[in-house]
């Protein structure tokens, strides 16, 4: 999936357009994330190793926040935190930050940008939330550009973790996954639901691998990178500045 021609996958805007208008399914675990396989485990992992590393944690920033469940958990994890929001979604950032606000005393921050173009401040960050957003991402450009700028955001300790949809090489193994893929999403929804959904898979999105990622944060200077979990097309990673 990492050699596919991407000129043709969806604009910005046009992913902007869809979550505007699901705002509310994916305010609900139970219907917001029902397309990701382990989501409520991964979600549960990638909150509790960003405490481990850093209990004390102050600040949190939150790419492609969606409706604010992340936050929400490492909310329950650690209290209080200042939280700054990213998404290309307005409504998407306002029920995040109703709901962010609502449990935490700290500063709620939002921005409306793609994480390309977002200026982040250095040293800033204890942790970083990326869920199922970094395969909107296209060229390797833009991949390096991002894990560096999460790089140099991050205070020394600091960790960042990903919970996404990934790609596999060989494409043979591609293959594979995204066959165990579609059969998890007819028995969700029989085999409409599973062409509904990887048409718009494979119009959105383009997903690189686990090795890929954790390459780039190695380029980019994390010191220790790590897999929490694994299951067919998606995953569960991260690193430590």
């Amino acid at each position: 999936m990492e050699k596919k021609d991407l000129r043709r996958k969806s604009t910005l805007e046009e992913i902007r357009q869809r979550f505007d208008k699901d705002v509310e399914r994916f305010s609900n675990l139970d219907t917001g994330q029902q397309t990701t396989i382990d989501a409520p485990l991964t979600l549960e992992l990638t909150t509790s190793a960003a405490f481990c590393v850093k209990p004390d944690a102050v600040n949190l920033l939150d790419i492609g926040c969606g409706a604010g469940n992340y936050t929400l958990k490492m909310l329950e994890k650690v209290p209080n935190l200042n939280c700054t929001l990213i998404d290309l979604s307005l409504p998407m950032l306002e029920k995040a930050k109703e709901r962010v606000s609502a449990v935490t005393t700290g500063k709620v921050e939002t921005i409306q940008m793609d994480i390309l173009q977002a200026d982040l401040p250095e040293n800033q960050y204890d942790i970083v939330l990326a869920a199922a957003v970094l395969h909107h991402l296209r060229e390797d450009q833009d991949w390096e550009t991002v894990f560096h700028k999460i790089y140099r955001s991050l205070k020394p300790g600091g960790s960042f973790w990903i919970s996404d949809l990934i790609s596999h090489q060989p494409e043979a193994l591609d293959q594979l996954f995204t066959e165990r893929y579609g059969h998890y999403l007819e028995g969700l929804g029989g085999v409409e639901y599973r062409q509904h959904v990887l048409t718009y898979i494979e119009a959105e999105d383009s997903p690189r691998s686990v090795t890929y990622q954790l390459e780039l944060m190695k380029k980019a200077g994390f010191r220790y990178t790590d897999v929490l979990h694994k299951n067919a097309c998606f995953a569960a990673f991260g690193g430590i500045k």
